[in-house]
């Protein structure tokens, strides 16, 4: 389960439970939790066990809305700009 907020918190069935790092306001936007929910999904869909896909994509996107709010500040932040930084964001964790 992901229950996102100021601080998205995931949790399991079995107890195992995180907290993203992550509180932006840019990602209080309209359509950033479908965004979120597709990467979740896509993960799901690479094979990765629930617990896990949730924590990665909360981090993933996460990440991306920080990247972006580098860019636009505090406000202005359309979902379309956050799945089109999700790649890039991707790529920079992977080389890290």
């Amino acid at each position: 389960m992901v229950l996102k907020g100021a601080h998205t918190v995931i949790a399991a069935a079995d107890g195992r439970s995180a907290l993203s790092p992550f509180a932006n306001p840019l990602l209080a936007s309209a359509g950033t939790g479908d965004v979120l929910a597709g990467v979740i999904a896509g993960y799901l869909a690479q094979g990765a066990e629930p617990f896990v896909a949730a924590c990665i994509g909360v981090y993933v996107h996460g990440a991306a809305g920080e990247s972006l709010r580098e860019e636009l500040g505090e406000a202005g932040l359309l979902a379309g700009e956050l799945a089109t930084r999700l790649p890039h964001v991707v790529r920079e964790i992977q080389q890290a």
